[in-house]
């Protein structure tokens, strides 16, 4: 399955592992790279050190090609950029920040360089910045979402038209008929990470993984949009959250309630009740934790199927 991001990646199929904080270390990642897809370790959980350790443990488990993902926004940014560099990785995937900090500093590194963006805006931007692709995530993405609310396959073809870099949907994708779609819509390539979070390789605790396969249709909710929107499964934190709104919180009331260490507390020591549990809304078609190469067996299949059945029309 040959296009513009397996040759950009040097991979098998243009699948994409979101790098998740609390769920994406080096078993996930390696998992997913040993399927034929890009692995990411997810850097915005780790301090520097931690990373250092998940990459050395990623390069022993796999010799496929693998990634980092890089939220900007989180403190020890230049230590982190610093051990990807010193450990010889190849691919970054950058978000939440300004594309023109750090691209061109690792481009002459010789780094594979992806930005995620949320909007035809910041796709120009990070074009513009010199990326070599972009992810371009929906609204129905679990974490850190853009405010703009525009969903995955509204987002695709509009940021297609402005750009000329290789396209990476994200955001309500999980399935091989997903992935079609998003490839009709002028994506190269699909990004995936609920579906992922619910793996057996997955770092997340057993009871998160448990609460995503409960989810359905409505139990997810894009909130927190004035520090970072963040979608999560409704739980008594978010009830607080949402009976805090009701009182016309200041942002310091709003960053009080969040406190620290939310997410830490839901995804991987896997307190539901406490804890900030992030997910997409595709949860609500994940009803089992399977391995990684499972999931890869059934979206590749259903990819294939879905060819078959286009191609009757």
């Amino acid at each position: 399955m040959e296009n513009k991001i397996t040759q950009l990646f040097k991979i098998q199929y243009p699948i994409i592992q979101g790098g998740m904080i609390w769920v994406s270390g080096w078993k996930l990642a390696s998992a997913v790279s040993n399927a034929g897809g890009l692995g990411l370790i997810g850097a915005g959980s780790m301090y520097p050190e931690v990373l250092r350790e998940h990459i050395q443990k990623c390069k022993k488990a796999t010799n496929k090609p693998f990634g980092v993902n890089v939220p900007m926004l989180y403190p020890q940014i230049d230590k982190i950029i610093n051990i990807i560099v010193e450990e010889g990785v190849e691919i970054v995937f950058t978000s939440a920040g300004n594309p023109k900090t750090w691209t061109a500093w690792l481009k002459e590194k010789e780094i594979t360089v992806v930005h995620v963006v949320s909007s035809v805006k910041f796709a120009l931007k990070a074009q513009e910045a010199g990326v070599d692709a972009i992810v371009c995530e929906g609204f129905e993405a679990g974490g850190h979402n853009g405010r703009e609310e525009t969903t995955t396959f509204t987002l695709i073809p509009m940021v297609k038209e402005a750009i000329h870099i290789p396209i990476i949907a994200a955001g309500g994708i999980a399935t091989g008929k997903g992935m079609m779609a998003a490839m009709v819509l002028g994506a190269n390539g699909v990004q995936i990470g609920s579906r992922f979070a619910a793996t057996l390789e997955s770092s997340a605790h057993q009871n998160f993984k448990q609460s995503i396969l409960k989810v359905k249709d409505g139990d997810t909710k894009l909130t927190l949009k004035e520090l970072a929107p963040v979608r999560l499964i409704k739980n008594e934190f978010y009830d607080q959250i949402e009976a805090l709104y009701q009182q016309q919180p200041t942002l310091d009331e709003i960053k009080k309630l969040l406190g620290r260490a939310r997410a830490k507390k839901g995804i991987f020591e896997g307190d539901l009740v406490n804890g900030e549990l992030e997910i997409g809304q595709i949860a609500g078609l994940i009803n089992e934790v399977k391995s990684v190469n499972r999931v890869f067996e059934e979206i590749l299949k259903e990819f294939n199927d879905s060819k078959v059945l286009i191609n009757r029309f």
